[in-house]
């Protein structure tokens, strides 16, 4: 008993270095749930012998709370943008700096030094969006509508009882800002009072709240007009092509998600492998594809055509000066718009 003991303790210690070497291969991946395609991980695998092993979240607040417990370790974190200043000052990235890489030549200019991480110490881009205004131009014979979230609020006949607006008080309250030219994060009872009696104004003309099967809705028809995000509006053309975008011209809501490492990432080489891989201009387009949304990388000969002549995805660059990125706003105005939120709702 003794020697088959000795045994199995001398074939255990010549297995930890194979042991050691698999995990050292291995690269954890927390992203939003199905925002990455599968056969694009194997596809890494494959060229560089890194196991991958993808995790997914719902939203930056659970990204967070994960992170801030230490109850997980992940290597490559998927965090927007608004809320890296504060990961950053929390301690809870590790600087990989991204423009060390071999692959950030090929980052379009206009993802260079964002406001969030000037000099990419700490985050590469990995896609981005915004919502806007999607309509079935069908409903008013092939016409198209003003590029304003007037459209939405003060809604054509036409369009009265088949209107579709997220079931988020941020994306309603943001729009209905945006449109009166209130500030996004302002803390003004007459603001949110201005806010309110737009929104209840508008309450009767829509046909549901709702941020579920939003393409389904939209490419068969149950709704002409959804205040949606451009890539589910992408994928719902590709079905309905009289389906149109518009970029608000008061303002549209611009995220930007980034590829971050945490401060105790366990293969943190490994993330700068992927990230790297990633900012190569076939993969990132090859999300891009599957995903229906633009990514911030000189890519556009490999997108596929039909997203490549969608406004959608392919925004045309004079709407640029329209967009506007999403804030962390503070305690007391997040408090005003539950409020809103609330009475609107109730």
């Amino acid at each position: 008993m003794k020697k088959t003991m000795i045994s199995l303790a001398l074939a255990a210690m010549t297995a930890l270095p194979a042991l050691a070497q698999d995990a050292e291969k291995t690269l954890y991946f927390y992203n939003w749930t199905d925002y990455y395609p599968v056969e694009l991980l194997a596809k890494f695998e494959a060229e560089t012998g890194i196991k991958v092993i993808l995790d997914g979240f719902d939203s930056n607040d659970t990204l967070l709370a994960k992170l801030q417990s230490g109850g997980a370790a992940y290597d490559v974190i998927v965090p927007s943008d608004y809320v890296i200043p504060g990961m950053i000052s929390d301690g809870l990235l590790m600087k990989i700096n991204t423009s060390t890489l071999s692959n950030y030549v090929h980052m379009k200019d206009a993802f260079k030094n964002p406001d969030f991480d000037p000099t990419h110490d700490y985050t590469a881009p990995y896609l981005w969006g915004v919502t806007g205004l999607a309509y079935d131009s069908a409903a008013i014979g092939g016409a198209e509508i003003e590029h304003s979230w007037k459209e939405l609020f003060e809604p054509r006949p036409e369009f009265e009882g088949k209107i579709a607006e997220l079931d988020t008080a941020s994306d309603v309250i943001l729009a209905a800002a945006l449109y009166l030219g209130i500030p996004q994060c302002t803390e003004s009872n007459d603001d949110a009072k201005r806010i309110l009696e737009l929104l209840e104004a508008q309450k009767p003309k829509l046909k549901m709240y709702s941020s579920d099967s939003t393409v389904d809705r939209m490419a068969s028809g149950e709704v002409a007009m959804y205040h949606v995000w451009n890539g589910a509006t992408a994928r719902a053309t590709a079905q309905r092509d009289t389906i149109r975008f518009v970029y608000p011209k008061e303002g549209t809501p611009m995220f930007r998600d980034n590829f971050a490492v945490p401060a105790n990432a366990p293969h943190p080489e490994n993330a700068k492998i992927f990230i790297n891989w990633m900012m190569a201009p076939e993969n990132a387009a090859a999300v891009s594809n599957e995903i229906a949304y633009a990514n911030a990388i000189k890519s556009d000969e490999f997108l596929d055509p039909k997203w490549r002549s969608m406004d959608a995805i392919n925004m045309p660059q004079d709407y640029a000066p329209r967009l506007v990125p999403t804030m962390d706003c503070g305690p007391a105005a997040r408090d005003l718009r539950d409020r809103i939120w609330t009475r609107l709702k109730g």
